[in-house]
């Protein structure tokens, strides 16, 4: 077989190899069908088992309560930036943000194409290294919903524990980058969202969580596909599915499920950075994190060298011994080691000496 790759890409991230030799067995004759899952009507028995699986298997292992609906819909996380104001928005109500980095500033642009916001509380000051203190927070109280961003991919932040805003608003959370890397209390929030590819499968679907009474106040002005209650009336078979991608997640959740469920990947994951952590702080400045580290994330390790030449060179011996995706996003730069569910702990202890290595011959 084909040496794997030490993949830290951030999205469409790794997969685990048992998963992707599942799909591969399946991929031409699905359960004695005759033809691929790719080539069903998503109107099929076969398939609608599938699209039900998936639900069950994802409310069985984030222990989402009866009164909220699981959604498998399309457009990215990027869709739902729009479409979460679009129905949830209301004349005199704004949707407060709080901005923690990139993808938390992308949620907020799109809502004030749509309505009234405002900001809860911001680490902009601070460049998005950390993530603001809960008690920093500011919910104003006529205000619909406080969004979050819970992992922030790009600049490497994460929040810890998440803020309480139950009596006045309802809190909302991308959670695309850090989906079932730890429990969560589902009750805490209104809705949650995630795009698939980084923790949950391949791109191509969005998931989405969302209590049934936000759910049903969709506003019918708007198109059918753009509103939440036309997806949980088809149980999200109102349009043509991303069947195969849907299809993936399952095996995903059957997969995160084998190993013991979600605390038990939270641990792994722990494991798995500590590694990569350890490597930057015992460095003597040699690495220098970026993230502040109450902040620091689980799936998204963001470093620097103190000598931009030897971050290039760091980048080209590190793809030359088969790491993938080491560097920085294009806006900040720097080096980034992405490591979601799927990412072996082998990969982060292989790239952990590489940079002891590294640093050796460079420091």
């Amino acid at each position: 077989m084909t040496k794997r790759a030490f993949n830290f890409n951030a999205g469409p991230a790794a997969l685990p190899l048992e998963v992707l030799q599942q799909a591969q067995e399946q991929f031409v004759n699905y359960h004695g069908a005759g033809m691929s899952i790719m080539e069903m009507s998503h109107r099929s028995k076969e398939y609608e088992q599938v699209n039900n699986d998936a639900q069950s298997l994802l409310r069985r292992l984030f222990h989402i309560p009866d009164n909220y609906h699981v959604l498998f819909l399309q457009g990215g996380a990027s869709t739902q930036f729009a479409m979460l104001p679009m129905n949830l928005l209301q004349p005199g109500r704004p949707g407060a943000y709080v901005m923690t980095g990139s993808w938390a500033k992308k949620a907020l642009k799109e809502a004030q194409l749509i309505g009234e916001t405002a900001i809860a509380a911001t680490s902009e000051g601070d460049s998005f290294t950390r993530i603001p203190s809960l008690s920093d927070i500011e919910v104003p109280a006529e205000a619909a919903y406080l969004h979050i961003t819970s992992n922030e991919t790009i600049e490497g932040t994460q929040y810890g524990a998440y803020p309480n805003v139950a009596d006045h608003a309802t809190l909302i959370a991308d959670m695309s980058s850090d989906i079932l890397s730890r429990p969560v209390d589902i009750k805490q929030f209104g809705m949650i969202y995630a795009g698939a590819q980084k923790n949950l499968g391949p791109s191509g679907v969005t998931l989405v969580i969302i209590r049934e009474d936000l759910a049903a106040s969709s506003p019918k002005h708007l198109p059918a596909m753009l509103r939440y209650d036309t997806h949980v009336k088809a149980n999200s078979l109102y349009n043509t599915p991303p069947s195969f991608s849907v299809y993936m997640v399952k095996l995903m959740l059957e997969w995160i499920e084998a190993r013991g469920g979600v605390s038990q990947v939270e641990q792994y994951n722990r494991d798995k950075t500590n590694l990569i952590y350890d490597a930057i702080d015992q460095s003597g400045g040699f690495y220098r994190g970026v993230a502040q580290a109450a902040s620091r994330s689980t799936m998204n390790i963001t470093f620097r060298i103190h000598d931009a030449e030897l971050e290039k060179q760091f980048i080209l011996q590190s793809e030359a011994q088969g790491f993938v995706g080491l560097k920085g996003h294009r806006d900040v730069g720097g080096l980034r080691a992405s490591t979601y569910n799927s990412v072996p702990l082998e990969s982060c202890r292989a790239l952990a000496e590489f940079m002891k290595e590294f640093q050796k011959n460079n420091g």
